[in-house]
């Protein structure tokens, strides 16, 4: 049973919301709030934008939670390509977002520390604001083993939409570029944390492969039913 009529714009829809979200709280916050290498000047921007901060949160949460809908939609959407496939698709990307709900937790601790409650006061607000940046640091880190799943996912995804019909073969090439991408961003914020900045800026042309697919979706739409009229061996191969 289908979520709607078209299901193809449906899962773009959710996509293309859940990722607004995503680069409101994972974007745009931090580069508003956040001066890397100076903790009392990150404390200073939390402090005065504390609900901006606490959208950030909010955001993240919320944009994480939509993304199980997402796995839904698009598994909705495909299944009938190769089920075990897209169940496999589902499986890595509802496995990432546990990572991220407990990730929010150090941008709690920040927020706490920022703010210098009583329990707090045997440590001296600059003590307080370098223990933030460490646990804005942490969350930061957070998102390096979260990604390595967001990368994985991506690779049944592409399978799927190469051996779909309905959707272009050029989609599912550029989403298995876009998976490559995202686990070799995580494996260099690992093992070479120096790089990872001028890293991502090489895989960003990449990383659009995604952007493409979601739009793709909620503008073209897809056709299921194309699939589904194919041989039913090709749905439990």
């Amino acid at each position: 049973m289908r979520f709607t009529k078209k299901p193809g714009r449906f899962a773009g829809l959710l996509y293309v919301l859940t990722s607004i979200v995503g680069f409101f709280a994972m974007g745009y916050v931090p580069d508003k709030l956040i001066v890397h290498g100076d903790s009392a000047a990150t404390a200073n921007n939390i402090t005065a934008s504390e609900t901006l901060f606490r959208l950030g949160i909010a955001g993240e949460l919320v944009g994480m939670a939509g993304f199980i809908f997402v796995a839904l939609a698009l598994y909705d959407l495909l299944k009938g390509v190769n089920r075990r496939q897209a169940a496999l698709m589902v499986i890595l990307i509802v496995v990432s977002i546990p990572i991220a709900f407990l990730n929010e937790l150090n941008s709690f601790a920040a927020l706490t520390l920022v703010r210098g409650t009583d329990f707090l006061s045997i440590f001296d607000k600059p003590e307080r604001d370098a223990l933030a940046m460490l646990f804005l640091n942490l969350h930061g880190r957070g998102f390096v083993v979260a990604e390595i799943f967001w990368g994985l996912c991506l690779f049944p995804l592409a399978l799927l939409v190469y051996k779909s019909r309905f959707l272009p073969r050029f989609l599912g090439v550029w989403l298995a570029l876009a998976g490559l991408a995202w686990v070799i961003l995580s494996l260099t914020g690992i093992l070479l944390p120096q790089y990872q900045d001028k890293v991502n800026t090489y895989l960003q042309p990449a990383f659009f492969g995604e952007i493409v697919f979601m739009l793709w979706l909620l503008i073209k739409g897809a056709k299921p039913q194309a699939a589904d009229a194919r041989a039913p061996s090709s749905a439990i191969a």
